[in-house]
């Protein structure tokens, strides 16, 4: 799925890396606690989470993730934004609960480990 497809299907705003949602990704993931992403995670392309500080890039960057979808209209600090826009990564902001941003994506064909679904 590209990233603008994400976009589109959340109605996020697009906070940084709009020259990138051309790209694809396969997986995604959701989480608050940047420690379960680090101990559970592999190979997820989009990192949805209700967290807003540095940690989240930080982690999204050391698990070679490209997009960051931060739910329930949180918005990222500019040290966050910086951040992320020095390691390529697409960052957005969209009103959907985590929940509901999850479904979404995953209904649409989005999986947690990138494989796709049947049906």
């Amino acid at each position: 799925m590209k990233i603008g497809v994400i976009k589109e299907l959340l109605g996020a705003e697009i906070i940084c890396g709009e020259e990138n949602l051309q790209r694809e990704v396969y997986s995604a993931c959701g989480s608050d606690m940047m420690s379960d992403v680090l101990a559970y995670v592999k190979d997820q392309a989009v990192l949805l989470t209700g967290l807003v500080n540095s940690q989240v890039v930080r982690t999204a960057e050391m698990m070679d993730m490209i997009c960051i979808v931060f739910v329930r209209s949180k918005r990222p600090s500019e040290e966050m934004i910086e951040l992320a826009r020095e390691c390529g990564m697409v960052m957005m902001a969209s009103d959907k609960r985590m929940y509901e941003a999850c479904g979404i994506l995953y209904s649409n064909g989005l999986s947690e480990n990138g494989r796709k679904q049947n049906g």
